[in-house]
């Protein structure tokens, strides 16, 4: 799937994280790429993070997944209700599909595919959320409301699970129809019920840290590397007139200490990339049955098969200096340099591709090859 008639520079630069957007329709041709019964299915899986929203009686309820089979026939269609399941592209390869259109924005910063499937009438009810998402219409139709800007202070309903707004006051409107899009910003007060059975929706997610998640993560690394040896010390220390005084050079190489560790931009780099690629879902695992034999790799690729990369790996890169490159696959951290690092351009840049045959004479090309498709984050294309 690709967009057609798409200014995706022009539409950073007006909108993205400044205001929503409606998109009618861009794709050169649309088709849902999942069933209801399908997305049902997944969400009787024991592996996959399910939701189940009802509303009856001016009341919400949440059920957390799996779900049994025959749950789905119990609801009926008099009370509205929703069913979500999230990072269904990385268990479906035609919903991974989705997230080609939208790689004009970093790796780093897409989470995943929710997709949602609802009755007439359902929804999740209004609320904000702290990412952007972009709403891919996929089958029916849902009536969208935006409201303004939330924060940390906007009232919220009574409930433990659900963070739905207790005051909502639209001030837009839309239909979306199969194949629309509709962009919300970050903390944009916002409202979808489905108009009609069968309204499922693609929620196209993307990730943003918060400055407490940053520094938990980092300095908590930081705590797992640091020597107990690593004190505080004073050999020039001077005589105070009073001993209650912390002076101000104590302070200063107190300061330091804590700093120097701190401010390492290059230490910070290499843990950003192997946390912010650190999988979904880390329990799952994707290994082949049966490791590669590096001559059997190269024949594979020496005739042409293409590498598919996992839709449940994360891949990005840091550039360390010319010709080398920090690979970040799935929280791990791997230098690569020469034919290896542009192998690692290659990986990080496209989700299908063909090796190039200057590659399969690099050993340590072929290693990290051989390695990826061990660890189950890449794989040998199904037509091949």
């Amino acid at each position: 799937m690709h967009f057609t008639q798409f200014d995706s520079a022009e539409f950073l630069r007006t909108a993205w994280q400044k205001q929503p957007r409606l998109i009618r329709n861009p794709w050169a041709a649309w088709r849902n790429p999942l069933e209801p019964d399908e997305l049902a299915g997944l969400a009787c899986e024991p592996d996959v993070e399910a939701r189940l929203v009802t509303y009856a009686r001016d009341n919400w309820d949440l059920e957390h997944g799996p779900l049994r089979e025959d749950r789905f026939a119990k609801l009926g269609k008099k009370e509205p209700w929703t069913l979500l399941v999230q990072a269904v592209d990385h268990h479906v390869p035609a919903v991974a599909a989705l997230l080609d259109p939208f790689r004009f924005i970093p790796n780093w910063r897409i989470d995943d595919v929710m997709v949602s499937y609802a009755v007439d009438g359902g929804g999740v009810g209004p609320h904000f959320d702290q990412y952007d998402v972009f709403l891919v219409q996929g089958l029916g139709k849902r009536r969208w409301q935006l409201g303004g800007l939330c924060d940390g202070t906007t009232e919220l309903q009574p409930h433990d699970h659900l963070r739905l707004l207790a005051r909502f006051e639209p001030f837009q409107e839309w239909i979306l129809e199969p194949g629309d899009i509709l962009y919300v910003p970050p903390r944009v007060a916002h409202c979808g019920v489905a108009i009609g059975d069968d309204c499922m929706t693609y929620s196209v997610g993307f990730r943003a840290p918060s400055r407490a998640e940053l520094l938990a993560g980092w300095t908590e690394h930081l705590l797992e590397e640091l020597e107990d040896g690593d004190r505080f010390a004073d050999p020039d220390l001077q005589h105070l007139e009073n001993p209650g005084e912390i002076s101000a050079p104590a302070l200063e190489r107190l300061h330091g200490m804590v700093a120097e560790r701190l401010l390492d931009r290059a230490a910070f780099a290499r843990w950003f990339g192997t946390y912010s690629s650190t999988p979904k879902n880390p329990d799952i695992d994707w290994r082949p049955e049966q490791p590669i034999a590096p001559d059997d790799l190269r024949e594979v690729l020496g005739g042409g098969s293409a590498l598919l990369r996992n839709p449940a790996s994360r891949f990005s890169f840091v550039r360390e200096g010319p010709g080398s490159v920090a690979l970040f696959v799935d929280g791990r951290s791997i230098s690569c340099t020469g034919a290896a690092a542009a192998f690692a351009e290659l990986l990080c840049g496209n989700v299908r591709f063909t090796v190039d045959p200057v590659l399969l004479e690099s050993a340590h090309a072929m290693l990290l090859i051989a390695e990826l498709v061990d660890a189950g984050s890449l794989a040998f294309s199904d037509e091949d």
